[in-house]
């Protein structure tokens, strides 16, 4: 599942991102970075917090009736945050590095603010045709306790960072047949029988 979170942000910064030759990586941004795999200029997307989203649990069911009029039904699915620190990283022969890295970071904002929610075009394996659509947000306030404890954790020199999060579906069950589709309610007081049909009486 957050692969396919991952292959999703990707195929949309590869789309809209206006600067050819980037590469998008998923790697934490520690002092070993790039990783011997991407090659500068590149921007990073470290998925550091994922956390179930209470405020949009439901305890109840949604039901359905299918083309067949089975009615069925599932429980609602969960909702997850997934929290990203994006990081760009700009080539060893930039003449300015800090500036192309705070150009590189600017074009990475401007496709994120684009989207509240990520476009089904891009949505990967298990997200594709996910409902409700994932909202996609820049995130005013980041789930990390300390950005400065962050970065001496990861044994890196502090960056200029965005804070991305996103927000899944989860289905956590099959849905369960309850039986077929009701049409109408017939009730019935007393001993009184139902009438027959008009095209059954006689004249």
């Amino acid at each position: 599942m957050f692969q396919d979170l991952d292959a999703t942000l990707a195929a949309m910064l590869g789309s809209e991102l206006a600067l050819s030759g980037v590469a998008i990586s998923f790697a934490g941004p520690d002092d070993q970075y790039p990783p011997s795999s991407v090659a500068l200029p590149a921007v990073s997307f470290f998925l550091y917090d994922i956390r179930e989203n209470t405020q949009l649990r439901s305890s109840g069911w949604d039901t359905e009736v299918r083309a067949d009029r089975l009615t069925v039904r599932r429980r609602p699915p969960a909702r997850v945050d997934c929290s990203y620190l994006i990081t760009a990283w700009p080539s060893d022969i930039a003449p300015d590095p800090a500036e192309d890295e705070h150009r590189l970071l600017g074009e990475v904002l401007k496709v994120l603010l684009r989207h509240r929610s990520i476009p089904a075009g891009y949505l990967r394996g298990e997200l594709a045709g996910q409902e409700p659509p994932v909202p996609a947000r820049i995130l005013a306030e980041h789930q990390l306790q300390s950005l400065g404890e962050f970065w001496q954790a990861m044994g890196g020199r502090p960056k200029a960072t965005l804070h991305y999060g996103l927000t899944l579906s989860i289905d956590l069950d099959d849905p369960v047949e309850v039986g077929p589709e009701v049409r109408e309610h017939v009730v019935r007081i007393g001993d009184v029988p139902p009438a027959e049909p008009a095209t059954a009486r006689r004249s």
